[in-house]
């Protein structure tokens, strides 16, 4: 699980220094003693202060999760920055944004640091506290109790402005120093001589009561346990015994007060409270600690110690507990109960491999392998070649056309199995700055992260899992990658459509579009290239006709008007430049033009439509089709297996939905009796342009998703 244990220590990262500072801070040992025992626990953990940026790096830290996957979870220790109740402040944020943590909520909190409060609730549960009154205001009158009292703020902690006062004199003076340091109410209480006895809680419904630990305080000094002497400042030196030694009654009696109080003011998972044992054997509660100081040396981890629990069993027990508050369970919470064992097996490898599916993210955007880059493709094949060989994937001479085509398949080959192709080359334009790996809360941004990259990414872990469970082996399965997409798969074509004709089905690793759609159909496209020349002509110099610029654009905007949704086709200039002499006109003009449709015979017609408009003309015209990519049509049997896939998106509550596409692939050049599906790769946004990016949700969905629809097509045969 991803921990994020969350404290208040040395940041101010507010937007206003306001209010109340916080004077209490966890030790930096302690902070990192915590993050060792979660990753001995096999957690994967971050520290993060508890300022105003926390939720902008738990999203960074614990992305949203896939059904059934456990979410992340806070190992709280915060103490607040400024104000009041600064115990609730990060509880709040996280209950606000949906992430579970540690220890009590804000409500507990809340109640636990106002002691008036707490000695309120403990009266109306029949629970033994002290007398005490309010000093609201420093002229307050005295109230009616017998010194020695103790004075103490309202709402502190860790025995600020704690002190023992024996006349009235001492109280004022000690009063004032509260309402001058604190700006808050003094709570007098009488004081009980005697002992003081801690006892630690545990868990839930109900707690786990700790040996009550006895604080010896020696011959010097109050008998009570003071904010210098917790921070060493005091001189004196500050015992613990564990178990006390009390008798077994007492024992028993003290820790069944704990519990009540525990359930009184609804604290979770942990607590410490703090009593006094006067000599006629009575139990008196000072108060509860809803956030337990987890120092080395401090009664509530001496208490766990007692009960077999090291201080890195006792976090990861905490984790626990907490889990099992949240989730009904300390262990993840089971998908459903009629899935296969194998099944579960593939979940769990790919939800506890999401930090490493955005490292390999990283580093395939790292390697720049641009089309027509050889040294950056060789890198991006020899690396593609390693990972398929590690996964026990061997090579297919016969399909691989170096440096265009390369292809790999299981020890059962592929016939009449699933095959993917892929493209290693990002197909950019080489003016185009290049851009760097960046994650976001949502998103993962980078060259080619959507196109090409974080496909690839997918289905290397999908197979990964599926290795996981010894399924890979056996399955009949193959990946095609390519690497001149950004010239339209013209060299790879040859082998792209041998080898679909050899499959059972076909999964374009292409990306997913925003709607979380798969792609069953998409439209071809043909681009043409157009040159019209002319003679040269001097600026002013009357013409008995149009200049060659003017006329190739008039042309240019008349060939749009052929574009008809009826027809499925559509007709649109991509690009035009011209070549002119110094002081002269233009005398050349290259344009491209893209026809996009839905049927050959459509574009057949308006292909010649485009070369009968420029075979008029009295200037020299020429026109060459660079690229002609068929479309990927609609069908029954690409249908059906977009609803096989669908049906295990449901299974997995995966958003999936069925859509077509203006944009050409690969896909159009699988034939007619093989099923494909294009877009199987993660969702994405402005691809193509430095804005690239894929939903982090998104590529542990598709990859989980891959992988059960690969065991589940193995299960089936």
């Amino acid at each position: 699980m991803k921990i994020a244990v969350v404290y208040n220590r040395d940041s101010k990262n507010v937007i206003n220094v306001f209010g109340v500072a916080n004077r209490e801070k966890i030790g930096q040992q302690t902070i990192q003693r915590l993050t060792d025992a979660l990753e001995a626990g096999g957690h994967q953990v971050i520290a993060l202060e508890g300022d105003k940026d926390l939720v902008d790096r738990l999203e960074e830290f614990m992305p949203r999760v896939v059904h059934g996957e456990r979410p992340g979870m806070v190992f709280n220790v915060s103490y607040g920055i400024q104000g009041q109740a600064r115990y609730t402040h990060v509880p709040s944020i996280l209950e606000m944004v949906g992430v579970p943590y540690v220890a009590s909520g804000p409500l507990a909190h809340s109640l636990a640091l106002d002691k008036v409060v707490t000695k309120i609730i403990l009266r109306q549960h029949g629970l033994p506290t002290p007398e005490f009154a309010v000093l609201e205001t420093p002229d307050a009158e005295i109230p009616k109790l017998p010194y020695p009292m103790v004075v103490k703020p309202k709402h502190e902690a860790v025995s600020f402005g704690l002190a023992i006062v024996n006349d009235e004199g001492e109280l004022r003076a000690a009063a004032k120093v509260i309402f001058d340091e604190f700006g808050q109410a003094v709570l007098a209480e009488q004081f009980i001589k005697g002992r003081e006895i801690n006892v630690g809680l545990l868990g839930n419904n109900p707690p786990e009561a700790f040996p009550p630990v006895e604080l010896k305080f020696g011959e010097s000094g109050p008998a009570i346990y003071t904010y210098e002497d917790k921070t060493g400042r005091s001189g004196r030196e500050i015992s613990f015994e564990c178990p006390a030694r009390i008798p077994d009654e007492t024992t028993h009696k003290a820790q069944e007060i704990a519990k009540r109080a525990f359930h009184a003011l609804g604290i979770a998972d942990c607590a410490r409270v703090d009593m006094r044992l006067d000599s006629a054997g009575n139990l008196y509660i000072l108060e509860l600690n809803s956030l337990p100081s987890l120092g080395e040396h401090g009664s509530y981890l001496i208490g766990a110690a007692e009960r077999g629990l090291d201080f890195s069993a006792f976090v990861n027990r905490l984790v626990e507990v907490a889990s099992a508050r949240y989730f009904g369970t300390p262990e993840p919470p089971s998908v459903e109960p009629r899935r296969a064992e194998p099944t579960q097996r593939v979940f769990s490898y790919v939800t506890q491999h999401r930090e490493d599916l955005e490292r390999r993210a990283k580093e395939w955007v790292e390697l720049s392998a641009r089309t027509g880059d050889p040294v950056g493709l060789a890198e991006a094949v020899r690396r593609a070649d390693a990972l398929f060989q590690e996964l026990g994937m061997r090579p297919v001479p016969d399909l691989t056309d170096e440096p265009e085509v390369y292809m790999w398949e299981t020890a059962k080959g592929f016939d009449a199995g699933t095959l993917f192709f892929g493209h290693l080359d990002v197909p950019w334009v080489p003016d185009m700055p290049h851009q760097p790996f960046r994650r976001e809360p949502e998103w993962l941004h980078g060259e080619g992260i959507a196109t090409s990259r974080a496909p690839l990414v997918m289905l290397e872990f999908a197979l990964r899992a599926l290795r996981s469970v010894r399924r890979l082996r056996t399955l009949p399965l193959g990946v095609m990658l390519y690497t001149d997409e950004g010239r339209d798969a013209q060299a790879s074509e040859p082998r792209i459509r041998e080898a679909a004709s050899r499959a059972k089905r076909v999964l374009v690793l292409r990306p997913g579009t925003t709607d979380n759609g798969i792609i069953t159909h998409r439209r071809g496209h043909r681009r043409i290239r157009l040159q019209v020349s002319g003679d040269p002509h001097r600026p002013g110099r009357p013409t008995s006709r149009p200049s060659v610029m003017r006329w190739t654009l008039e042309q240019l905007a008349a060939l749009e008007r052929l574009s008809s949704s009826e027809r499925g086709v559509s007709v649109s200039t991509i690009d035009v430049g011209c070549e002119r002499h110094p002081m002269m006109l233009p005398h050349r003009v290259t344009a491209r033009v893209l026809l996009t449709y839905r049927d050959d015979a459509v574009a057949d017609a308006v292909a010649g439509d485009i070369g009968a408009a420029f075979e008029k003309s009295r200037y020299k015209c020429r026109l060459v089709v660079e690229a002609d990519r068929p479309p990927m049509r609609e069908r029954d049997i690409n249908r059906r297996l977009a609803k096989a896939l669908t049906k295990t998106a449901d299974e997995w509550k995966i958003p999936l939905t069925r859509e077509s596409s203006a944009w050409p692939s690969v896909g159009g050049l699988v034939g007619s009796k093989i099923a494909c599906v294009c877009g199987i790769g993660p969702v994405a946004r402005d691809r193509g342009t430095p804005a690239e990016a894929v939903q982090r949700i998104g590529l542990v969905q598709r990859t989980l998703l891959l992988a059960e629809f690969l065991a589940g097509q193995l299960e089936r045969t």
